[in-house]
């Protein structure tokens, strides 16, 4: 009969538990180190900028606009958007 250690089972849950705190933490960090004050939502931005969601969203898809995802909210900073925004304009009158 092998030999069965309960302790290896228990140290072996102990350390699943220990990378899922260690993940746990790591978002918790990127959800604090957004300030919510300089961030817009999508429907904020699209108000801002006069155009709809929609556009707004494919911005995004395409990469014009950087915006980070913190669970189903996808965040733009007022920065990101001032810059790609220059970006845009730059675009323009090089035509």
């Amino acid at each position: 009969m092998p030999d069965y250690n309960p302790f290896e089972t228990i140290n072996q849950r102990f350390d699943n538990l220990e990378k899922q705190n260690a993940e746990l933490i790591a978002m918790i960090k990127a959800m604090t180190s957004i300030d919510v004050n300089e961030t817009l939502s999508v429907h904020d931005v699209s108000e801002e900028l006069g155009v709809s969601v929609l556009t707004v969203r494919n911005y995004i898809k395409r990469g014009t606009i950087p915006a980070s995802k913190i669970g189903r909210r996808v965040l733009i900073k007022r920065s990101d958007l001032s810059e790609s925004l220059q970006g845009i304009k730059s675009l323009k009158y090089k035509r």
